[in-house]
Parts: structure tokens; sequence; C-alpha cells
């Protein structure tokens, strides 16, 4: 019998609406009252069944055990600062309708390549005509210039297969270096800048998430 992707992944497309709804509904809440949020924008994504299968391949999974995977539904936290990345880890470790089974840090454990990013794997409850499931997801969280080193860097390992050029790797690295200094830089400021943009924008200016913020990105 033929594998039935949509029935599998159906699970995964309603958890990554509901978290996406619900950590934005966060944000909100923190603009409503004229505080600043540490949570800019939120995205998600369920990965693609070529990504699911070669995943699969390299990692031993099959079709009895996928659902152990931890990455099919995925959520990204984007952070102005990177002290917010522990504040919205400090969000997530008291929300009751969310358990958190593992945490990544590649931020103070960084990889050998630059990545940076925080990673916390979650199961979360659904609700469905068959009954209650527990679903797997990965929640990422990181700064803007985590996510714009990243997302290069992604887009590289897709062209080469993994494989990318040593010249490539050592201006990635070199660029991540940079990224990082990026983040210190930010933060020495972080004060100034947010007290500007909360006099600037107001309150009400920032309850509602901007379009381009509201997009989801498959490269991932």
């Amino acid at each position: 019998m033929a594998f039935d992707w949509e029935e599998f992944l159906d699970p995964y497309v309603q958890t990554v609406g509901e978290l996406k709804i619900k950590l934005r509904g966060v944000r909100k809440q923190y603009l409503k009252k004229g505080l600043y949020s540490p949570i800019e924008f939120v995205t998600g994504r369920v990965k693609r069944r070529d990504s699911i299968m070669k995943k699969s391949r390299m990692r031993g999974y099959t079709r009895d055990t996928l659902a152990e995977m931890e990455d099919i539904a995925g959520i990204r936290i984007m952070v102005q600062f990177s002290e917010d990345v522990w504040d919205v880890l400090d969000l997530l470790r008291k929300r009751q309708d969310i358990k958190i089974v593992e945490e990544r840090d590649y931020i103070n454990h960084q990889k050998a390549s630059g990545y940076r990013s925080y990673h916390v794997i979650v199961e979360y409850p659904i609700d469905t005509i068959e009954g209650h499931k527990v679903v797997n997801a990965e929640i990422q969280i990181r700064t803007l210039a985590m996510n714009f080193w990243a997302t290069i860097e992604h887009s590289l390992n897709y062209k080469y297969d993994g494989l990318i050029p040593e010249k490539v790797k050592t201006r990635l690295s070199n660029a991540a270096r940079e990224a990082a200094q990026m983040d210190l830089e930010m933060s020495s400021i972080r004060e100034e800048i947010q007290d500007a943009q909360l006099l600037f924008d107001g309150p009400q200016a920032r309850t509602d998430l901007k379009k381009e913020h509201g997009e989801d990105d498959e490269r991932w």
C-alpha cells in the first residue's frame, strides 16, 4: 500500500499552525501593553517530503519510525538581540501547552561551521477527529544576524550537496565571526535601540505583524 503522505503530515501542519498563532499572540500581548517584545517575528514550516526521505536514508528512519523525527514540524522565532534568545527560552519553559524534551545550545557552543542558534525540541499535543495526539516539533531561536548567516549556509549546502569548497567555507567562517560581532555591538546599545523603537513606533503601531514577518521559509 502506498504511503499516505497527506495523512501523515496533517498533524504537523496543524502543529505548526497552532504554534505560530500562539507565539505571534505572545508578541502582540507585549506590544499592546506598550512593552518591548523579545519576539520579533515567527515563521514555521512542515518539512518537505523529499527532505524527510533524504534524512530518513541518512539517519535510518523507516515508515514505522518516521514520527520519531524531531524536526518535521519546525518553528523559528526571530529576535533582535542575543539577550532576547534567553528571554524567549524562559517563556517557552514556562508554557503549559508544550513539553520541552531537549535543548541544544549552538550559541554558546557553536558548530564548527560557525552556525549559531538555540534549538528546543518539544512535544505538542493536538486534538483531531481521531482523538488526542502528541507531535514532535523543533523550535529554533536566533537573532537576525544568526538567521542571515544560516540562510546563506543552507543555500550553499544545497548548491554543493553538502560539499562546500574550502575557499567558500573559509569566507563563511569569517562571515560567522562578523555576524557574532554584530550581535555583540547591537547588544552594547540595546537599551538605546529599544527606547528609540518604542518612542518612534508607539505601542499601537507595533501590534500588527508586518506581512513580511509572517512569511514562512522552506529553506531549513
